[in-house]
């Protein structure tokens, strides 16, 4: 295949548990971008936190966050593509979240305009803030929120056994066509945009702005928010750790971040 573009998600696909990036992908994407091939970050990532990284591996492309909700271009600031959550279905996910069995045990989290809102800045908040680097807005009604239209609705637990039940009930409260629910990880329920998702916005970004045909891209992913990824890449490959779902869909399967999995899978297929 002649692939002209590199997607990458970024947590546990790229980014270890320490959230950093290593020096030998750092080394391995400028390679690629000396071959020509282009390479972007798809993240369920905020755009703020994406783009420290994309700054890291001196990257010019355009960016994929909030799991293809928002597609911005760095070197403009010209946002390219963004599909919000109708305010209505963000009413409504909240109202599931204040439910008995829920509230108290399911941090939620609201992003609009590029800023994280919660009810209360709670330890796991903290955990995340610090990992996404990005500052918490306390409101104590994320109703206010919900009618401007959030990017994402988002829900956290290190409960990862109530993480998979809920994420099971939302799926028949919550028809697809109504919004997009997949996992980004064991602790994280991701709500967005019936529209959004990283393969949709690869796939615009591909065919409407490089010009380029599914069969010239490249994805790596860990989690079910890249499942639609790497069905519509040409070779799509699942990190070592990722769920046998994800792993099934996939050319081929990565070693762990940790090992440095990405890493060997694009000089597996592209040096």
């Amino acid at each position: 295949m002649n692939i002209r573009l590199l997607v990458l998600d970024l947590d546990r696909t790229i980014v270890c548990n320490s959230n950093k990036i290593s020096q030998g992908v750092k080394d391995v994407v400028k390679e690629v971008s000396n071959r020509g091939i282009e390479v972007v970050l798809a993240t369920g990532r905020m755009y703020r936190s994406a783009k420290l990284f994309h700054e890291y591996l001196e990257l010019n492309t355009p960016i994929i966050a909030y799991n293809g909700a928002w597609l911005q271009n760095p070197q403009t600031d010209e946002i390219l593509k963004y599909q919000p959550v109708c305010p209505i279905v963000a009413h409504e996910l909240i109202d599931f979240y204040e439910q008995s069995h829920l509230l108290g045990e399911v941090d939620v989290h609201l992003y609009h305009d590029d800023e994280l809102y919660v009810r209360e800045v709670t330890e796991n908040t903290l955990l995340y803030s610090k990992r996404s680097q990005a500052l918490p807005n306390t409101i104590e009604d994320l109703r206010i929120i919900s009618t401007l239209s959030p990017t994402k609705v988002l829900a956290f637990s290190t409960n990862t056994e109530l993480i998979q039940k809920t994420t099971q009930e939302l799926l028949q409260v919550f028809p697809r066509e109504k919004i997009n629910i997949s996992q980004s990880s064991k602790t994280l329920i991701e709500a967005n945009h019936p529209q959004a998702s990283k393969g949709k916005t690869v796939g615009y970004l591909c065919e409407k702005i490089f010009g380029f045909t599914w069969d010239q891209v490249m994805a790596i992913g860990d989690n079910f928010n890249d499942l639609e990824l790497l069905e519509y890449a040409g070779i799509g490959v699942a990190m070592g750790d990722a769920p046998e779902a994800i792993q099934c869909v996939s050319q081929w399967v990565a070693p762990s971040v940790e090992d440095d999995g990405a890493v060997i899978a694009i000089r597996k297929f592209l040096l």
